[in-house]
């Protein structure tokens, strides 16, 4: 198999709730640009994924109509908030199997106000397992929003075994917002004190509003291309997917009694260990992470679901700065989603196109010293989670 390359990426600048354009032309604007970028023409493509989670079915069809109408495949993807990352995989395969040798991912979201929920109240949800679990392990709170229930349940699981108080987490929202200010396309830019953090209204457990990742519009887009279509196009595609895994829940998530099984953790660290095999590199190696941090809890968490730091090591690895620029890795240097925001079916092509900057050299005041490989996790509860492993192609 030959390994798929990043040819171009587009992002637009996120926006909140009603200050957006529709979703149909924010996708517009984000395939256009990483078709500027890549410096190829839309009747190049040969497939194309399209994701996003609210919005009807053949959203793709009328966001990509309006770029061209060439009869390629367009195929939808909904795969909750690893929706981005679920039409990279795709493409990646598409690519690595020798099916299509130009591959178009997007992702777009038009979201509303307000705490995340269900959208169909009148059939069974599709997070009845998970929401069953939780009510299991903490009982359920009629004041507190859905998915705070969940992370922050993840969060106090969490302290309950190694005894971090609650500031550690807060700590995570003030790095976010630190690196985001260098985030042009970033939703929150202004700098946020740990005061402010854990003065904002308290949500959940551990979680306080500063910590959880606000309501986003926007779109970000991929091309992937093969190594041969790449050089008879005479194109510029330094970026390579070394490795890329996808897991969903084990049985144990509903065996035991824990809330950071419930909320991805096993299948976070499963899927890191797929990449690191594959690829013969270890967490040592990479230098920066874009991962899924919806709520400060889940940042922490997946440092050690990825291998950053040691079980039980979030703390130091946090309060000694390791995380950020002169650290062991630089997390999130976008923002995040906590700082950038979080269109739900943007979130894993915004990750890409960040890392895809980063390896180029090109991302200006968010650099990052000497990337040789980069590391991206978005997971989706429900579930899945989609772990990356970019590198410089040879």
């Amino acid at each position: 198999m030959t390994k798929a390359r990043i040819a171009g990426v587009g992002m637009i600048p996120f926006a909140k709730p009603g200050q957006s354009e529709d979703w149909d032309v924010m996708a517009e604007k984000a395939i256009r640009l990483a078709l500027a970028d890549a410096g190829i023409r839309y009747d190049l493509i040969q497939q194309a994924y399209a994701g996003y989670v609210y919005a009807d079915s053949t959203a793709g069809q009328s966001a990509l109509y309006r770029v061209g109408c060439t009869g390629i495949p367009i195929v939808n993807v909904n795969n909750n908030c690893s929706t981005g990352s679920t039409a990279l995989y795709l493409a990646r395969q598409a690519i690595e199997h020798g099916v299509a040798d130009c591959v178009l991912a997007v992702g777009f979201e038009q979201m509303l106000p307000g705490a995340l929920g269900m959208v169909f109240a009148d059939r069974k949800r599709t997070l009845d397992y998970h929401l069953s679990k939780q009510v299991e392990i903490q009982g359920w709170d009629d004041t507190a929003p859905m998915a705070a229930q969940q992370f922050g349940g993840a969060g106090v699981d969490y302290q309950q075994r190694y005894g971090i108080v609650d500031e550690v987490f807060g700590l995570i929202s003030v790095k976010a917002r630190r690196h985001a200010a260098n985030n042009p396309l970033a939703l929150l830019r202004a700098p946020i004190t740990i005061e402010e953090v854990m003065g904002s209204k308290h949500l959940y457990g551990p979680i306080t509003r500063f910590q959880a990742c606000p309501p986003t519009c926007g779109a970000a887009a991929a091309l992937l291309v093969s190594p041969a279509f790449a050089a008879k196009h005479g194109l510029d595609a330094p970026v390579e997917i070394a490795a890329q895994a996808m897991t969903t829940d084990y049985a144990d998530t509903w065996e035991g009694r824990s809330m950071m099984s419930v909320v991805g953790y096993d299948m976070s660290k499963a899927a890191a260990r797929q990449v690191y095999e594959a690829a013969g590199v270890g967490p040592g190696d990479i230098q920066a992470v874009e991962l899924h941090d919806c709520f400060a809890p889940n940042e922490l968490i997946t440092y050690e679901a990825l291998g950053l730091c040691p079980e039980g090591g979030a703390e130091a690895y946090i309060r000694d700065g390791r995380n950020s620029y002169g650290g062991d890795h630089v997390t999130n240097p976008s923002g995040g989603l906590l700082s950038k925001g979080h269109p739900l079916g943007a979130t894993g092509l915004a990750q890409c196109y960040e890392l895809t900057q980063q390896l180029r050299g090109t991302a200006d005041r968010r650099q990052v010293d000497g990337v040789r490989f980069a590391l991206q996790h978005n997971l989706g509860l429900g579930g899945a989670c989609v772990v990356t492993l970019y590198g410089k192609a040879a």
